[in-house]
Formats: structure tokens, C-alpha cells, sequence
């Protein structure tokens, strides 16, 4: 993981955009192109989090060879090559933001994510994002808001639905999973919002809305 951030404890909010890298994009046994129709929300949600000055994270999936999870799903995404890398629309966000770079379906276990975690006192929201929605967001997202129950923390975890896909197949129905993995982060107390504009209104719903803020 490299920070590029300013000190963590700084920060009110945190972007986190999962696993926009080109092997479940653009190239790779694991790819659909579609999952790309995310990428103009994130931007916008890129622009807003720049614009107020709050963190900004990307997850990676960065895997070993011959990793464990590979008995699991085909290989991909492994480290040092081109399918573990960044896409490219989102790269000129990358040297101001922390990387994580996870070796299972849940960034939650990536090297320095907890340590992070337990240093940024102040965060009150974390906005989540990417792909796939029924796979490794969810992997993160519950298990971040249960973090944050367990040690009695009210921050308010959000998933933005447009800036986040998941891939279809024969085997794969998009919309069958999505639905299923929408309810289930529901149902851990994740507020699932449409697309920025409904973020920020529950931002102002939630009193996160600050002064300086769009």
C-alpha cells in the first residue's frame, strides 16, 4: 500500500474504489466491458471528493501466482502484470490517493487497511464503489461497516449503484446477483444510494453536508 495522502486523521470522508483495474475491464479471463459504464459516476464521484479536499482510495486486486484463490476462480489479475493495473481513465487520480492492493475477494485483509482504518479518528462517511457488486464491494463493504459497529463508530457507509457493475454471463445473470447483493449490504446497515446527487442529499440528510462542500 503507498499513501499518498495527507494525515489520515484529517479526513471526514473516504472514497473507496474497488478493483477498476483492466483484468475485470478490459483484458483478462475475468473481463466484461460493461462493467466500464460504472467509470463516468466515479469520475464525478472523483471530482467531488477532490473538490472537497477528502480521501481518496483504490482497492487493486493483486494476486500471488498460484494464490489460493485461484482453486476458487481462473487466474487473473496478477501482480506486476497489465491486469492488475489501474484502468486508464482513472490513473490521473492515482498518485493522490492510497492504494491497497488485496490478495482475496476483501480488501478488508489488504496490507494496511486496518491500520488505516484505526487512524482516521475523524471519519464521519465512506462512499464505496467499482466492481463487482456482488463480489468483492460487498466483501468490503459489510465487513467495514461491522468494523465500525464493533468499536461503536457511527460512520456512515454508503454504495453509489451507477458507479458500481458487476459482469453477465450464461452462468451470471447481472441482475439476478445485483439484486441479491444490493439487499444483503441493506440489510448490514450500508445506505445504497442512486448516483452523486442522491449521495449528497443524504449527505445533508445525515448532517455530513459541511460548509465548502458543493
Amino acid at each position: 500500500m503507498s499513501n499518498n495522502l495527507k494525515e489520515l486523521d484529517k479526513y471526514r470522508k473516504m472514497l473507496y474504489i474497488i478493483d477498476m483495474v483492466n483484468g475485470f475491464t478490459k483484458e483478462g479471463v475475468l473481463h466484461d466491458p460493461s462493467i466500464l459504464k460504472a467509470v463516468p459516476e466515479q469520475l464525478k464521484l472523483l471530482e467531488k471528493f477532490k473538490h472537497e479536499q477528502e480521501g481518496i482510495s483504490f482497492i487493486k486486486d493483486s494476486h500471488e501466482k498460484g494464490c489460493a484463490e485461484f482453486k476458487t476462480f481462473p487466474e487473473h489479475c496478477v501482480k506486476g502484470t497489465s491486469e492488475a493495473e489501474l484502468i486508464s481513465e482513472l490513473k490521473p487520480y492515482e498518485n493522490a490517493s492510497n492504494i491497497y492492493l488485496k490478495n482475496s475477494t476483501s480488501a478488508m485483509f489488504a496490507k494496511g487497511m486496518l491500520q488505516d482504518l484505526n487512524k482516521m479518528e475523524n471519519l464521519k462517511e465512506v462512499v464505496g464503489c467499482g466492481c463487482l457488486t456482488d463480489v468483492c464491494v460487498p466483501n468490503f463493504l459489510i465487513p467495514l461497516k461491522n468494523f465500525f459497529n464493533e468499536i461503536n463508530r457511527d460512520v456512515k457507509v454508503f454504495l453509489v449503484k451507477k458507479a458500481t457493475e458487476t459482469y453477465n454471463s450464461n452462468a451470471h445473470n447481472r441482475d439476478y446477483y445485483t439484486e441479491i447483493a444490493i439487499a444483503l449490504m441493506k440489510q448490514s446497515g450500508i445506505v445504497v444510494v442512486d448516483n452523486l446527487e442522491e449521495l449528497e442529499e443524504k449527505e445533508k440528510q445525515y448532517g455530513l453536508h459541511k460548509k465548502g462542500d458543493r
